[in-house]
C-alpha cells in the first residue's frame, strides 16, 4: 500500500476502490468542464474557450475509465438541458447548429486515450505527457474537423475548425502538462498523509 501511495499515476488510482470517490471525482470533473467551457480565451481572432484544456486535464490526471465518464456525463449533462456546453448551450441549441458535434465525440475518444495512456504510466515522463496530449488534441481536431467538413466542404472545415486554433490549442497543450504533473504531484502527497 506504501509503494501505491507514492506512485499516482492518476486519480483513479488515488480513488481506489472508493466508489463514492470516483463518483465525486467524476461529477467534479464534468463540472470543472462545464466551467471551463465558459471562459473565453481573449487576444484570439475566433472564438476560443478553456474547454479543451478542461478534457486534456481530465485525460492525463483521470484514468480511462474516469476520464471517459467524466466526459460522457458533460455531455448527458447538455443532453438533459443543462447549460454547459460553450455560451452556457445544452445539447439542444447544438443540434440546432451542430457544427461541434465533431468536437464532442473528439473529446470523448481523446479522454478515453489520454486516461488509458495515463493508466499505462506514459504520462509519468515529460515526454509522454506531451506526446499523449498531442494525440489527444488531433484525435479532437481529426473528429472535430471531419465531422465540419461532412457539413461545409473539407477547405472550409479547416479554415474555420483548425487553422484559428493551433496556436492556442498549443498553449493550452503546455499549460495542461504542467497543471497536471502538479495536480499528480500533489495527489501523491496527499495520500501519503
Amino acid at each position: 500500500m506504501a509503494q501505491a501511495a507514492t506512485d499516482i499515476s492518476t486519480l483513479e488510482t488515488l480513488a481506489g476502490g472508493s466508489l463514492a470517490k470516483k463518483a465525486a471525482i467524476v461529477v467534479g470533473g464534468s463540472l470543472f468542464l462545464a466551467v471551463l467551457s465558459q471562459i473565453a480565451v481573449p487576444f484570439f481572432p475566433v472564438a476560443m474557450t478553456l474547454q479543451t484544456l478542461g478534457v486534456m486535464l481530465i485525460g492525463v490526471t483521470f484514468g480511462f475509465r474516469l476520464a471517459t465518464a467524466t466526459v460522457v456525463l458533460y455531455i448527458l449533462e447538455a443532453a438533459a438541458g443543462l447549460p454547459v456546453l460553450t455560451g452556457f448551450a445544452n445539447l439542444a441549441e447544438l443540434i440546432a447548429k451542430p457544427y461541434t458535434a465533431g468536437y464532442l465525440a473528439g473529446f470523448v475518444v481523446a479522454a478515453a486515450f489520454m486516461g488509458f495512456m495515463a493508466d499505462r504510466g506514459v504520462t509519468r515522463s515529460w515526454f509522454g505527457m506531451i506526446a499523449t496530449l498531442l494525440v489527444g488534441e488531433v484525435i479532437i481536431f481529426a473528429l472535430g474537423v471531419a465531422f465540419l467538413g461532412y457539413l461545409i466542404g473539407f477547405d472550409a472545415a479547416l479554415a474555420g475548425g483548425l487553422y484559428p486554433f493551433l496556436l492556442g490549442d498549443a498553449l493550452k497543450l503546455v499549460l495542461a502538462a504542467l497543471i497536471a504533473k502538479g495536480v499528480l504531484k500533489g495527489a501523491t502527497r496527499f495520500a501519503q498523509l
